[in-house]
């Protein structure tokens, strides 16, 4: 069964987005508590390039899929689980990127879509915050996604960001999404 082409994020509402989000049912891999077989052989590199056994993942329908059963577990460590099993995946940074960004409204009235790479949308707010961590090499802003699983803020979708609050000339540099403020100076 083929995967519905991803849909057109810039000519989509931020309404038209809840619905898409609300429309798309994950696997339950919370309530999957199957017996540790081993490592998948795969990993997600820092920039969201799939691989297995050294090679990338050239099939995105693929990667779309694995990302459906992919589970944080509690230890911070990333697993692929099924209803029978679960493999080891590593993950360099964050398993997914946020590659497009939609903002609709300004202030606090203002809200922000996000496509990840694996092509879920996800609306920052209470339950998707948006935090920068300071790093060696410069602050890197993440996104929540479900269960512990965050994205890595594209560079790109990051100078949106940042153009956006410096364009709010608010005290802090941040911006609001679904009714939460984000800080986006690495401050908390």
């Amino acid at each position: 069964m083929p995967m519905e082409p991803l849909p057109d994020l810039a000519t989509l509402s931020l309404a038209d987005i809840a619905r898409l989000a609300a429309e798309k049912r994950l696997p339950p891999v919370q309530k999957w508590n199957p017996d540790h077989c081993g490592d998948s052989e795969m990993r997600i590199a820092r920039d969201g390039t799939w691989y297995h056994q050294g090679s990338p993942i050239g099939r995105e329908t693929m990667v779309r899929l694995f990302s459906t059963i992919l589970r944080r577990e509690p230890d911070g460590n990333h697993v692929l689980v099924t209803p029978v099993e679960k493999l080891d995946i590593e993950v360099e940074d964050a398993p997914f990127v946020a590659v497009e960004l939609k903002s609709e409204g300004e202030g606090r009235g203002r809200s922000l879509a996000f496509r990840l790479n694996s092509g879920d949308i996800v609306t920052a707010g209470p339950a998707h915050e948006l935090t920068v961590r300071e790093t060696p090499d410069g602050p890197h802003p993440y996104l929540h996604v479900r269960g512990g699983l965050e994205a890595l803020v594209g560079r790109s979708v990051y100078y949106e960001l940042m153009n956006l609050a410096l364009e709010e000339e608010d005290e802090r540099i941040g911006l609001w999404s679904a009714g939460a403020f984000f800080p986006l100076d690495g401050a908390a």
